[in-house]
């Protein structure tokens, strides 16, 4: 047994402290996000990575965390051996690929495909390097260590003694650590004096224990990422909060303080090794100063990734340009404008099949209005917006504030009555003595006969929007919908949830542009708004005449069960239309929900499928946006009649009514970046579900009320289950980057991305593809990178 000398007795120079801080901020910005169980919203886990093209993120992923940034070269080739790949594909690929990533001749590409890669093998660190057969497995220790810390730390909640909030998180761990024996009694001696003498700060920390490594500053970066990577979720649940600091203009150093405390775990463990592990150490950390330039597997699969976008994009023009039978022109009885939800053009295309009166269009579900919603009864707001913009907006359900002070007082009594079922003490006497009680009351949620919780009142602005700033919101929104004219009687905005019970990931079903939501509150905000004759007034002097007749309320379809909700107690309907409105949308609904049976697991029919949301065992209670592959922006009539698959986030666009082209503008950087975000967080999930999924859903257990561990212990594991991507027998969802198809000049679309560079880096290096549409409805053109675009060749 070896015991730890003094921590700061490697006292490193000012320079190399700058380099090394330099370095740790550079590996928390390559670290995604993890927003938490309440209000988890999908998110990009190559954040960090989209300034370099997939071969190059691919050798920093390999070696980081061990992690694929690609397919099984096996799943390439099974889907060029049933010809869903054509050989022009690859060569396309192929010669789209730079020049230093392209493995010559072409000839030798297509022999190369036919053997299997190396698996993925990260850089090691020193705890795996201290980890001898036999011995102690230092990397669990640590993890577990860590990790039964941070669950208290960061706790928002659910613990019944958790760890104090006053202080950072490296000071809290020191003082946790300088009290816990555990490590010493797995043989790690005077570890809590080593910590007692560590650094007080968490930045003096990383640079003593680095120079104790000898890490070189060439190395840091590298090494940094790879000991956040070992942190998993917990590291993406700190730069959650750097994220949220940032939207609200502050600063967290969370990240970089957990990254001191894995640091200082290496350091006690070199002290710990002696001789022989601090030479292999030694020679260790030499690899890190490498580049991470992209070997020939990196560079191969990166092709092939490419060549089956390729061929998804053939696919989807063929769909767009095949024709279709035109429904009579005839005035529309009503409008729905949707959430561009990939789930929302299933029901769409249903429902202009049933009743060819009722137009559709999308439009990001947040219906453009950022509001920090206060539900009834609740102490704090919900952010009902994209998780990239701040509210700028504030509103509640409007109800009778003497029964919402009576409810929140018997919300905060459930809330102690819970945490007395869960206490230490009481918990089992509780389960002994009332357990079969609670028989009856699981039965009635299971059969959907629970009784109905006190309605709330109408949303509204809270306080209420001044006049002009409300005429405002609804002309930027109406312009951004392209909707300014030829209102139908009936206008219904249509926000969707997910009704899903016992789901620790149910947020991850709602609307992720309203921030894990339902979009409900939005759209009956929006109604309010639109039938304010004041706000009609002011339209109207600005060219958007609303008719009088025309009545605007909210709706909400229900994903699960693909029913639609319409809130027409808001506004005064007209009897008849409404009842033929409703008749229609439920024939729909029927339609989609036995279309989409087809797809889900022991699904048969309209039945099975409206009990899956009420089914505590159901581990699918639905796909989601598995599958989501497209994001169209254009005219309705682009893509009416043409069977998508639920794969396509469509969004209505007119650029011809985009007078100062602000509307493309907005697409480009909000509605596209989140859909990019949805799409890469299922490629994660699919492609490396061991370090970007979050593991099976039947051995999940909540931590914190912020994530969850797969099992009793561990990393807490972020992006999504693999339930929700495969079925149990091979995926459902097709890991393939998103295609971006926009109907409008391309000289427009270049505009705005030079304007952008962090959006024109997502087309550069291809972590979305571009497409366009040209005036006479032809998808024409491709976009190249760099600003170039080159002709759209179509095979047959």
């Amino acid at each position: 047994m070896y015991r730890i000398a003094d921590p700061q007795s490697h006292a490193p120079q000012p320079s190399y402290v700058g380099l090394l801080l330099e370095a740790a901020e550079q590996a928390a910005r390559a670290v995604p996000p993890l927003w938490p169980l309440a209000t988890s919203v999908a998110v990009n886990p190559f954040l960090g990575h989209t300034r370099r093209s997939l071969a190059q993120a691919s050798a920093w992923l390999r070696r980081s965390g061990g992690a694929r940034a690609t397919m099984p070269r096996a799943w390439y080739r099974d889907r060029i051996a049933e010809s869903a790949i054509y050989e022009s594909d690859l060569h396309a690929a192929w010669e789209a690929a730079p020049p230093a990533e392209r493995p010559q001749p072409f000839e030798r590409f297509l022999i190369d495909i036919r053997h299997d890669g190396a698996d993925p093998v990260p850089h090691p660190t020193l705890a795996e390097m201290a980890a001898v057969p036999g011995g102690t497995d230092w990397p669990s220790v640590v993890a577990d260590q860590i990790g039964s810390w941070a669950g208290s730390y960061f706790d928002a909640g659910q613990a019944l003694w958790a760890a104090p909030q006053g202080q950072g998180a490296y000071a809290g761990w020191r003082e946790q650590a300088g009290r816990d024996r555990t490590p010493e009694i797995h043989g790690l001696a005077g570890f809590r004096a080593f910590v007692g003498t560590a650094p007080s700060t968490a930045r003096d920390a990383i640079a003593v224990s680095a120079a104790r490594l000898g890490l070189r500053a060439e190395a840091a970066e590298r090494y940094f990422e790879r000991l956040l990577m070992s942190l998993g979720g917990w590291a993406q649940f700190a730069r959650y909060q750097r994220w949220q600091a940032e939207l609200a203009s502050s600063a967290d150093d969370t990240l970089v303080e957990l990254l001191a405390v894995r640091l200082l775990w290496e350091a006690a463990l070199w002290e710990l090794g002696g001789a022989a592990l601090r030479e292999r150490w030694a020679e260790a950390a030499r690899i890190y100063e490498a580049p991470m330039r992209p070997g020939q597997d990196c560079c191969i699969d990166a092709i092939l990734q490419h060549a089956a976008e390729i061929a998804e994009q053939r696919r989807l023009v063929a769909r767009l340009h095949a024709p279709v039978v035109s429904a009579a022109a005839t005035a529309p009885v009503a409008q729905m404008a949707f959430c561009i939800d990939v789930r929302s053009e299933p029901i769409r295309a249903a429902i202009e099949r049933v009743a060819p009166g009722i137009r559709t269009r999308g439009f990001a579900g947040f219906f453009g209005l950022g509001t920090a919603h206060r539900p009834h009864a609740a102490c704090a707001g919900e952010a009902r917006l994209p998780v990239l913009l701040r509210p700028g907006l504030t509103s509640d359900d409007g109800g009778d504030p003497h029964l919402e002070a009576l409810d929140h007082a018997n919300a905060r009594g459930d809330r102690a009555w819970g945490r007395f079922k869960q206490a230490a003490v009481s918990s089992f006497a509780f389960v002994e003595s009332a357990g079969f009680v609670y028989a009856a009351k699981l039965l009635k949620n299971t059969l959907g006969l629970a009784g109905a919780s006190r309605k709330a009142g109408k949303p509204r602005f809270h306080p209420p929007l001044p006049q002009r700033d409300a005429v405002d919101a609804a002309e930027r929104i109406l312009r951004a919908m392209s909707l300014t004219s030829d209102f139908a009687p009936l206008v219904i905005l249509v926000g969707h949830g997910a009704g899903v019970t016992n789901n620790l990931h149910a947020s991850a079903l709602q609307c992720g542009a309203c921030g894990g939501h339902a979009g409900d509150v939005n759209a009956r905000l929006l109604a309010g708004l639109l039938n304010d004759p004041v706000v009609r007034k002011g339209l109207a002097e600005r060219g958007i005449d609303i008719p009088a007749e025309t009545v605007v309320i909210g709706g909400l379809h229900d994903t699960t069960s693909d029913r639609i909700q319409l809130f027409h107690e808001d506004a005064a309907v007209p009897v008849p239309l409404l009842a033929a409105v409703e008749q229609a949308l439920a024939q729909a609904s029927v339609e989609a929900a036995v279309a989409r049976a087809a797809r889900l697991p022991r699904a048969q029919g309209v039945r099975q499928i409206l009990a899956r949301g009420r089914d505590w065992a159901e581990v699918r209670p639905e796909w989601g946006l598995a599958g989501c592959s497209a994001f169209i922006a254009a005219p309705r009539r682009r893509t009416a009649g043409r069977s998508l698959g639920g794969r396509a986030f469509l969004h209505d666009y007119d650029w011809r009514a985009d007078a100062d082209l602000g509307v493309l503008e907005l697409i480009l950087t909000a509605p596209v970046v989140v859909a990019s975000w949805i799409s890469l967080q299922y490629y994660g999930s699919s492609v490396a579900p061991g370090v970007f999924g979050a593991g099976n859903k039947l051995l999940h257990n909540a931590v914190g009320g912020i994530g969850v561990l797969e099992g009793n212990g561990g990393l807490l594991r972020g992006g999504l289950p693999w339930q929700s991507v495969h079925d149990g027998q091979r995926l459902v969802h097709d890991p393939l980057r998103l295609t971006v198809v926009i109907e409008a000049p391309t000289a427009a679309i270049s505009d705005v991305l030079a304007r952008h560079d962090e959006v024109r880096a997502l087309f550069d290096n291809r972590w979305l593809h571009l497409l366009a549409i040209d005036e006479g409805g032809n998808v024409a053109w491709r976009y190249a990178g760099g600003l170039r675009w080159q002709p759209f060749a179509q095979e047959v």
